[in-house]
């Protein structure tokens, strides 16, 4: 058995697609240490990890500080947060002994501490994922929108936060792209190569293990037999920026008089009383299950993030993807390139233009020949149990 240490800040996205490889290690003899924040405490403790919590607040604030309008200000606001980050695990874990450590791509200042505890390390990437060359290519693009002086100012309070780190705990940083995707020698994609833009650049250290669809999903009060044999449209806007009541009212006006039945689901933020009248071919929660859910689905319209792109991949539907913020206008970018749905601006749609959009996708052979093959390139790829079969074999690698 070998002591684990797993570094992940937290987010919906960013921690779902770990519970399936904390309980698979721990199912082969692993005992798992993982730092996240205190709304993940249950879900994570139910794996059978040792849990123990970051600051939240203080690492959003710490994060948001560095300023958010350009790229480069958010991997200073990522070096702003090593501060909170790593003197609370090192206090927390002093006098311990791990024998490996697994740390998101984006979040937890996972490189740091593998240098500073001199662990081999294991870089888990819930998003696209980015080599050296594409992230520089990307700063570089995005740099050349930043004024003069205000790019100034921002690469020196770079160059300061490097130095506060190197100075405070004896780490090198050499690059943003360290800073910002975590590199490490073994890296867990949670896609296949084949919805990876570009997914033929890298090597053999990056494991493209498809979605980590495991049992964790929350149990809701949801009737599945209501949904079986019916035309079913699944709508979800995500966890995070789903307080879009005007969609939501949209959606009635598009679909409310169709053959279609619906199951939407608003969040824990949106008052099923805000939405006013509900048609009745609609069924609305404020959670769904959304991978049982997605089994019955004839299509998916979905804000794209990650781990909903993949799990409507993964069972098969086609999507329409409306991106919110983050990553989700790539992800919906993808899903068009690949041919598995199309993309759709919020700003500016309408009832008809939605309606006439699910009709294409629905109808379109193109669409589900394209969702066909990427189903099965999702269904081979091993999920969680080949991320940690990746994990030992790296262990074997390393004589963990």
């Amino acid at each position: 058995m070998a002591r684990v240490l797993f570094i992940n800040a937290g987010s919906e996205g960013h921690i779902n697609p770990t519970i399936g490889v904390v309980q698979e290690l721990i199912s082969r003899g692993e005992e798992v240490v993982y730092f996240t924040i205190e709304a993940f405490r249950e879900r994570i403790e139910k794996t059978g990890a040792i849990v123990r919590t970051l600051d939240g607040q203080k690492y959003i604030q710490a994060f948001i500080s560095g300023g958010r309008e350009y790229l480069l200000e958010r991997i200073n606001g990522l070096l702003h947060t090593a501060d909170i980050v790593i003197p609370s695990v090192l206090e927390q874990i002093e006098g311990e002994h791990f024998d490996y450590i697994i740390h998101d791509s984006m979040f937890g200042c996972g490189s740091l501490l593998a240098q500073i505890l001199n662990l081999p390390a294991v870089n888990s990437c819930t998003t696209f994922s980015l080599t050296k060359e594409s992230f520089e290519n990307m700063l570089e693009q995005l740099s050349k929108n930043i004024p003069t002086e205000v790019g100034k100012q921002i690469n020196g309070e770079y160059q300061s936060l490097t130095a506060m780190v190197k100075e405070k705990y004896n780490v090198e940083i050499h690059s943003p792209y360290e800073v910002f995707c975590n590199p490490a020698p073994l890296t867990i994609v949670y896609t296949t190569r084949e919805f990876q833009p570009f997914g033929e650049t890298f090597d053999q250290t990056y494991k493209f293990i498809g979605p980590s669809i495991s049992t964790h999903v929350i149990q809701a009060n949801f009737d599945l037999t209501a949904i079986k044999g019916k035309s079913l449209i699944y709508i979800s806007l995500g966890t995070v920026f789903n307080q879009a009541i005007d969609f939501y009212k949209l959606c009635f006006e598009a679909f409310g008089s169709s053959h279609h039945t619906l199951v939407m689901s608003i969040g824990n933020q949106t008052l099923l009383n805000d939405l006013g009248e509900i048609p009745q071919n609609f069924i609305v929660k404020n959670y769904v299950p959304q991978t049982e859910v997605l089994k019955y689905a004839k299509l998916f319209i979905t804000h794209g993030g990650m781990n909903s792109a993949n799990e409507g991949l993964y069972y098969g539907v086609p999507l329409i993807v409306i991106p919110q913020s983050a990553d989700q206008p790539i992800i919906a970018g993808q899903v068009a390139n690949i041919g598995a749905g199309i993309k759709l601006n919020m700003q500016g749609l309408t009832a008809n233009q939605l309606r006439e959009a699910a009709d294409h996708v629905l109808n379109a052979p193109s669409f589900h020949k394209a969702v066909s093959t990427m189903r099965e390139s999702m269904q081979k790829s091993g999920g969680y149990q080949r991320a940690v079969d990746e994990i030992f074999e790296f262990k074997c690698q390393n004589e963990i």
